[in-house]
């Protein structure tokens, strides 16, 4: 299934960075959506708890849907590399996560598979359909 993913949304992508800031000094972490195999969406899970060293997230809350594929994670500290503790929770659950580190920019942030080997992960400009209503 991981192979289906074709990339990132650009604008999805600078809101992880604006949600890591906002929530800087402590982690901030959620669930990745895919829709079309393109991560589009992040999900914040109920119950979820973040520290200056750690998030915890509580994976029962997770609701049953398929369209999740992974976990979405900041560091505080410009280090982007999984820790042991990453890599234990990638093993468990999702097949790509990415970890955004200070100071949460394009340079900062790098994207995994279950194992915690670094894979590429296109950005993509997703033009998205404009909905009027009358």
């Amino acid at each position: 299934m991981a192979h289906k993913i074709k990339g990132i949304d650009k604008t999805l992508l600078h809101l992880i960075f604006e949600a890591s800031r906002s929530t800087h000094p402590k982690e901030f972490s959620a669930v990745l959506r895919q829709e079309n195999g393109i991560i589009s969406e992040i999900l914040p899970l109920p119950g979820t708890l973040s520290g200056m060293r750690s998030s915890i997230l509580k994976l029962h809350m997770l609701p049953i849907d398929s369209s999740i594929v992974g976990i979405v994670h900041s560091h505080p500290s410009p280090n982007f590399r999984p820790s042991e503790a990453d890599i234990h929770l990638f093993a468990k659950f999702g097949f790509i996560h990415i970890i955004c580190a200070y100071p949460y920019n394009m340079r900062s942030w790098a994207a995994y598979n279950y194992l915690g080997e670094e894979i590429q992960l296109p950005v993509l400009e997703i033009k998205k359909k404009e909905k009027y209503y009358f």
